[in-house]
């Protein structure tokens, strides 16, 4: 293969690239969403509200959808989950609620509670109707560092409880992967801020962009300055493949493409290759994959180390991917990239034998890794917590990806924020009680 990387921009036509990124799942209409409402049995003991990691009363929002109580509805969501629009548009619905869904048999399908959870939510968040005054001021002033969903919902939930809380961002905006990290065609119309902005609207929260920890701020100093301190870090540094070739033209962090097509006002001037090849099994991995072929790239080739039962992307998600026209391949993990200058293919081991791709991109989309924090206890390079999100420094608390025992999902990362924030507000409430 030649030398010679086929890689560049305008591959497509402006009119054929915003096509391909508009809205994965269009929202309801009214009359879809009460003939879909209606489908609910509005069961006692719901199973889908068991499975959702922030428990909204999944049949109770839906029943108010009934009614044309759509404030009602939203309310229902919002008080559980304060990303509740964005997390309608990127949760893994297909293996949570949905999959829990009584009606989700092999000759019905799940009543959708993404889409009419965005039906309920969207109206609400783009009018900016605050559902949530806040308590009296409580004196307290609460340190949240990360402006992900784990920092902004625990910011939210401390702000409606009276305490002052300022937030510290390594980022020019808050959102965190909400902005930065989900694809394109997810969260269209630039969501994230009108949801970053729906928050923030409940006053009480001051933002500091662009301060990292451990750079512009040290977590004793915090800790000295505040009456409490919030860890909602993330995880800040893509893992490294450490095979030869890695550091060739063309191979790049998946993490950081994705974060700049999100931000590109036209998204046509990115350069993507001719033939792509991704390396990982997760989210990431098809989120770059789906957006390469978006962009234009002829070929697409997805590569995990291990089996299809253990990839962390949704069967859904999977799907998604095969049906844009990316090859999924099995079982190969990377043994080394290929080439001199540019990177020209990658070759693999599938234990019996190696096989190349030829590419003139390389995607990493193998994970993400935290730096560490002196005096915080770390398992497999992630904080430990306990169940009200307590670390082992006292008056810090952590939540989101940055934990262990995490599973990287928005609505998993809210929940997180709301529970460290309800602890910290009685810890705090008990200390003035002495």
């Amino acid at each position: 293969m030649s030398e010679t990387p086929d890689i560049r921009a305008h591959r497509l036509g402006k009119d054929e690239i915003e096509a391909n990124f508009g809205d994965l799942h269009p929202p309801l209409g009214r009359p879809e969403a009460l003939i879909e409402a209606d489908r609910c049995y509005f069961c006692f003991d719901a199973p889908c509200t068991a499975a959702c990691p922030t428990g909204i009363d999944i049949p109770a929002f839906i029943r108010k959808i009934r009614s044309d109580n759509i404030r009602g509805s939203a309310h229902t969501i919002l008080s559980e989950n304060i990303m509740g629009g964005m997390c309608a548009r990127v949760c893994p619905t297909e293996v949570l609620c949905e999959e829990a869904c009584v009606r989700n048999t092999h000759e019905e399908k799940p009543v959708e509670i993404g889409a009419l959870q965005r039906y309920a939510t969207d109206p609400v968040i783009d009018a900016g109707i605050q559902l949530f005054p806040r308590a009296a001021p409580s004196g307290k002033t609460v340190a949240v560092v990360g402006g992900g969903p784990a920092g902004l919902s625990c910011a939210h939930r401390l702000a409606a409880l009276g305490h002052e809380v300022v937030v510290f961002n390594r980022d020019e905006k808050l959102g965190g992967l909400n902005e930065y990290g989900i694809a394109a065609y997810k969260t269209v119309d630039d969501f994230a801020q009108t949801e970053v902005d729906y928050i923030l609207a409940i006053g009480g929260i001051e933002v500091r962009n662009g301060v990292a920890l451990g750079g512009d701020v040290s977590l004793p100093e915090l800790v000295g300055q505040f009456d409490a301190v919030f860890l909602g870090i993330g995880l800040g540094r893509s893992n490294d493949l450490g095979i030869d070739g890695e550091d060739l033209e063309g191979v790049v962090n998946a993490i950081d493409y994705i974060a700049e097509l999100r931000q590109a006002r036209n998204k046509g001037t990115l350069p993507v290759g001719k033939t792509v090849v991704v390396i990982g099994g997760g989210m990431t991995a098809i989120d770059i994959a789906v957006q390469s072929r978006h962009l234009g790239a002829e070929q697409v080739h997805m590569v995990y180390r291990r089996g299809p039962e253990n990839m962390s992307a949704s069967g859904f998600e999977q799907a998604l991917a095969q049906t844009s026209g990316v090859s999924i391949h099995h079982r190969a993990p990377p043994k080394r990239i290929l080439g001199s200058d540019h990177v020209t293919g990658v070759e693999f081991d599938t234990g019996g034998g190696k096989f190349v791709l030829y590419a003139d991109m390389v995607f990493k989309a193998i994970g993400q890794r935290m730096d560490g924090i002196e005096g915080l206890r770390l398992e497999n390079g992630r904080i430990v917590v306990d169940e009200s999100h307590r670390t082992s420094l006292d008056k810090v608390w952590a939540g989101g990806d940055c934990v262990a025992g995490g599973d990287d999902l928005t609505v998993t990362a809210v929940q997180h924020g709301k529970l460290a924030a309800i602890d910290i507000d009685r810890r705090l409430r008990e200390d003035d009680d002495g």
